[in-house]
């Protein structure tokens, strides 16, 4: 029933920018934390960042700077912006939502950013 799709995903140029998306769908996406997650080859899967329902920002950091997470409820859409990007921001990123649970208890399926001169 909930369901996350990611887009945006690509090749960007080493210093380049590129903004993912994740529609939401299923939820009460204006009361539902968001967040995401990033997997490199041969990595564990680490957080990002999320925004809360109201809309408060937080980061891991490492992202903080170059890495904003935004919302547009009458969409259902969070964003993920990457700036200044390098070949180590290279990983499939992967949209989530917060559940009933307060954790993070669904997912989408992931789109891949590489990152390169």
């Amino acid at each position: 029933q909930v369901q996350l799709v990611e887009t945006g995903g690509g090749w960007v140029q080493t210093g380049g920018s590129v903004k993912l998306s994740c529609v939401a769908s299923g939820l009460d996406f204006s009361k539902t934390t968001m967040g995401w997650f990033r997997q490199a080859p041969g990595k564990d899967r680490e957080w990002v960042g999320g925004v809360s329902w109201t809309n408060v920002e937080n980061y891991e950091d490492y992202a903080k700077g170059r890495f904003t997470i935004t919302r547009d409820n009458a969409k259902s859409t969070v964003y993920l912006k990457i700036d200044r990007a390098q070949p180590d921001d290279t990983a499939t990123y992967t949209c989530a939502a917060v559940g009933s649970s307060r954790m993070y208890e669904y997912w989408g399926q992931g789109t891949q950013v590489t990152v390169s001169t």
